[in-house]
């Protein structure tokens, strides 16, 4: 019986590793944040160990809230993360914790966590979603901020910057300085973020 545990833990690890680590590889591939991808692979494994380990033992209710208060507690002293690297964060954590936690078989598991990994691969190419960018510059032509110049300001903002701008948000205006803050909104060509 024993035996049958261990297998079944060692199984689930494995998965749950190998999954983690092509999710993040994914992540990874589009991103080349090598901090934030080391983290997350280890942040999986270890939530899969705390969680299995914990499962498996009785734990006594001020236990219980003792260690979620340490989690509460515990968060990055690092510049904050993105909402991309949060999302990428929270699929690790469900893995992980489907892994640990969850009563599905193996092979269930194993299809749960390729269709999240295939999903997530899916959404970061430009299948299913256009890759856009946008960014805030100054901009000093004022007289091209009018609505109705809408067309020349587009145009001028695409041979300034060389950047494929569908559209441009204004964001302000200082008659004093007599320039407008504008946010571009462009097309990506390329499939790194930058």
């Amino acid at each position: 019986m024993e035996s049958a545990v261990d297998f079944h833990f060692a199984t689930r690890l494995v998965i749950n590793t190998l999954s983690v680590f092509v999710l993040i590889r994914c992540y990874y591939a589009y991103s080349r944040h090598r901090e934030n991808a080391a983290s997350f692979i280890l942040f999986g494994v270890g939530v899969f160990l705390v969680t299995a380990l914990l499962h498996s033992v009785t734990v006594t209710m001020g236990f219980a809230f003792g260690l979620f208060a340490v989690f509460s507690m515990l968060r990055y002293r690092t510049e904050a993360l993105g909402i991309k690297e949060m999302t990428y964060l929270f699929l690790v954590i469900a893995m992980a914790l489907l892994a640990a936690v969850g009563t599905m078989q193996h092979l269930e598991l194993v299809l749960l966590n390729g269709l999240i990994i295939a999903l997530a691969l899916v959404l970061e190419t430009r299948v299913l979603l256009p890759r856009h960018g946008e960014k805030e510059v100054e901009y000093e032509k004022i007289e091209n901020v009018h609505h109705e110049k809408q067309g020349a300001l587009i145009e001028d903002l695409r041979q300034r910057t060389g950047l494929d701008v569908f559209r441009v948000d204004v964001v302000s205006i200082s008659y004093l300085r007599d320039t407008a803050m504008v946010r571009m909104h462009f097309r990506q060509e390329g499939h790194h973020d930058r």
